[in-house]
């Protein structure tokens, strides 16, 4: 028995996101991340993963993916979309060990 009924789509939470103060993606690179529209260099420290969604599709796997909503010590506010499994973002050798640095702090009432 399904009880996807009353899930919520990665998509459907991306659509969301603007509207929220969330709509930059943050872009990792080798010398940092920044987000969509800014020049600002950051590094793993000078940000946090402030909630987390994860998806995991009944049946397709390009549905299995995590949405990190994520702050900057400057006040900057974005997010960052990962594939994982058959569609992982292995093709960025900087990711793993970026994402792992940043530090995890929950904000309670982050609800999209």
């Amino acid at each position: 028995m399904s009880t996807s009924k009353s899930m919520t789509t990665y998509s459907q939470v991306l659509n969301l996101l603007p509207d929220r103060g969330y709509g930059n993606e943050l872009n990792i690179k080798r010398a940092g991340a920044s987000f969509d529209g800014s020049e600002t260099l950051y590094q793993p420290e000078q940000l946090k993963i402030v909630k987390t969604y994860r998806f995991e599709g009944e049946s397709d796997p390009a549905d299995m993916a995590i949405i990190y909503l994520i702050h900057s010590e400057s006040g900057e506010k974005g997010f960052i979309l990962n594939a994982y499994g058959t569609y992982s973002d292995e093709d960025n050798q900087h990711y793993d060990e970026f994402i792992k640095r940043v530090p995890i702090e929950e904000i309670e009432g982050i609800e999209l």
